[in-house]
């Protein structure tokens, strides 16, 4: 079992910017995959950015690319996500998710997902 929690999340004016964390506890010394997904109201989950076992492969949605990075501190078990230039359009609730599915990872299935944080709300105003 590995438990997720986030955090960072808050309003920011559109240009802003924020940094989001993923504290991940349990059975993190298995090699897994991670991502951030967002999800708003009425909408379905959406990935946002994914990031390999050894941080060297990532993955972003192509709304996000060139304004967010997603990163992996292993040594402390923590996920980030970077956002820079944030638009309204980027609010959500944001999730880290974690898989051991590295396979697939990558193509942003959250049925593919075993472990999801409880979320983190942001939100852009403009």
């Amino acid at each position: 079992q590995v438990q997720l929690v986030e955090s960072g999340g808050g309003s920011v004016q559109a240009g802003g910017s924020l940094r989001l964390s993923c504290a991940a506890s349990g059975s993190t010394s298995s090699p897994y995959c991670m991502a951030w997904f967002r999800q708003s109201p009425g909408k379905e989950r959406e990935g946002v950015a994914g990031i390999g076992t050894g941080g060297g492969s990532t993955y972003y949605h192509d709304s996000v690319k060139g304004r967010f990075t997603i990163s992996r501190d292993n040594a402390k078990a923590i996920l980030y996500l970077q956002m820079n230039s944030l638009k309204p359009e980027d609010s959500a609730t944001y999730y880290c998710a974690a898989t051991y599915s590295c396979a697939t990872f990558w193509r942003f299935w959250p049925r593919d997902y075993n472990y999801w944080g409880q979320g983190t709300q942001v939100t852009v105003s403009s």
